[in-house]
């Protein structure tokens, strides 16, 4: 009894932190709209982790970089349309980053093949090792650059952030059980795709 009503204050305290932070965010926003140090804090907050889910998807340093100043350039232009919505700041963030990356993407018209990447993957071997191990990780994310714009993002908040489905939900704007699906569909077209060039690789 004792252990379960300490699981319960705990819990509690948990959420009175996250309601402390998210308050103390969403004034640190407010104050951003008309102060340039105030963005700047949130500059310096949230810059690594955007950069680093940015460099995820782009594989170049310098590309990074300028794709991530200008998610925050964008950022700041909208940040006075900005409203709280009970989710983090990093949130909105995010959903700016996917749409750069993608306008990154567009840009440039790719026509990259899969035949081009390092290495051939095993198709038997999970979807995740091949993103983990580095020899095969160009195979993998090429591959993944081949879903559809929705399961990309949810894949690639999972596997570059390792984000809970929860997490990714809040930034997409989709229920936990509809992340968990876009996960799902897009570690099976992945797998095919994978699958797929392996077989084209095999020597006739």
């Amino acid at each position: 009894m004792i252990s379960q009503e300490r699981r319960s204050s705990h819990r509690a305290l948990a959420r009175r932190a996250a309601d402390a932070s998210r308050t103390e965010e969403d004034q640190l926003v407010e104050r951003a709209k008309t102060d340039a140090e105030a963005f700047g804090t949130l500059y310096d907050r949230y810059f690594a982790r955007i950069y680093r889910f940015v460099y995820s998807r782009v594989h170049d340093r310098e590309t990074a970089e300028d794709v991530t100043s200008d998610v925050f350039c964008k950022a700041l232009g909208a940040i006075g349309r900005y409203r709280p919505s009970g989710r983090p700041f990093s949130a909105w963030l995010f959903r700016i980053a996917i749409n750069a990356i993608n306008d990154h993407y567009r840009a440039l018209h790719p026509t990259q093949d899969l035949d081009s990447a390092l290495a051939v993957a095993d198709p038997q071997q999970p979807v995740a090792d091949q993103v983990a191990v580095s020899t095969e990780a160009a195979r993998a994310w090429a591959a993944i650059d081949d879903l559809s714009p929705h399961q990309r993002a949810a894949l690639t908040l999972k596997l570059s952030e390792d984000m809970m489905l929860a997490q990714i939900g809040e930034i997409m704007g989709k229920s936990e059980g509809a992340v968990k699906l876009l996960v799902h569909r897009g570690m099976i077209g992945v797998r095919q795709r994978l699958a797929m060039t392996t077989r084209v690789k095999k020597p006739a």
